[in-house]
């Protein structure tokens, strides 16, 4: 590969590792590239949809021309794995957070589980987390919710194509979900808990699809580093 291979563009999947930033790994894949190729200071590169920091998975990182991509990307369906625990929830609605209520999980059932999930499926409105990037008056949400403040977040409409458990032992259940551009999983974990009349949080996250693009086909940050670094 050369450094026209890069400024004329390339669709580069990446496994982010758990606690790193999508804006981590995205500046460490430009720091291996400039550094090797001595590519110019206005390189175009840049993510195809944020993942958060406790979520691990599919980053899609497009360079020069394909960076035009990104929304197209973006837009595509997604795939997300991972685990709720249910009878708690944070004010993150995942680990960033201390549990700050508890619930009883004595009266959820396989069936009622299974009931549960119809709701979830299909076009549903949701609000974001209080602990996301999402502006309001100019300030992130997080920076909202870390000053202590109050702000009122509107629903959103979002799509959910499939929504499964593939493990119950319970207060744990494991899940696959398809969703549309927008979607907060951290949203639906908390939502579901609260619709089965108990709490709910998410513990572990990972994106392993976006439309055609599989984590499978997917390196790491460091990886991806030795494989350019082996370039001759």
């Amino acid at each position: 590969m050369q450094a026209e291979d890069f400024t004329n563009g390339k669709v580069i999947l990446i496994d982010k590792p758990l606690t790193w930033s999508s804006f981590q790994a995205v500046n460490k894949l430009k720091f291996v590239l400039k550094r090797k190729f001595n590519l110019p200071k206005r390189f175009k590169i840049g993510h195809a949809g944020t993942l958060d920091p406790l979520a691990t998975g599919l980053l899609i990182i497009c360079t020069g021309k394909f960076t035009k991509s990104i929304n197209e990307i973006q837009a595509q369906e997604k795939e997300y794995i991972g685990t709720i625990k249910l009878g708690a929830t944070t004010p993150s609605y995942d680990l960033e957070t201390e549990i700050d209520k508890t619930f009883p999980t004595e009266h959820i059932t396989t069936e009622l589980l299974k009931e549960t999930l119809q709701q979830f499926t299909g076009e549903i409105m949701q609000k974001p987390p209080v602990f996301s990037a999402i502006k309001k008056d100019g300030k992130r949400l997080y920076e909202h919710a870390r000053a202590g403040e109050e702000v009122e977040i509107e629903a959103r409409k979002t799509t959910i194509y499939e929504f499964e458990l593939t493990r119950i032992d319970l207060p744990e259940v494991d899940f696959r979900v398809t969703c549309s551009k927008g979607t907060y999983i951290r949203s639906l974990a908390h939502d579901f808990g609260q619709a089965l009349n108990s709490g709910g949080h998410l513990t572990v996250l990972r994106r392993t699809k976006i439309g055609d693009y599989n984590v499978e086909n997917s390196m790491s940050p460091t990886e991806f580093e030795e494989m350019i670094a082996n370039e001759s």
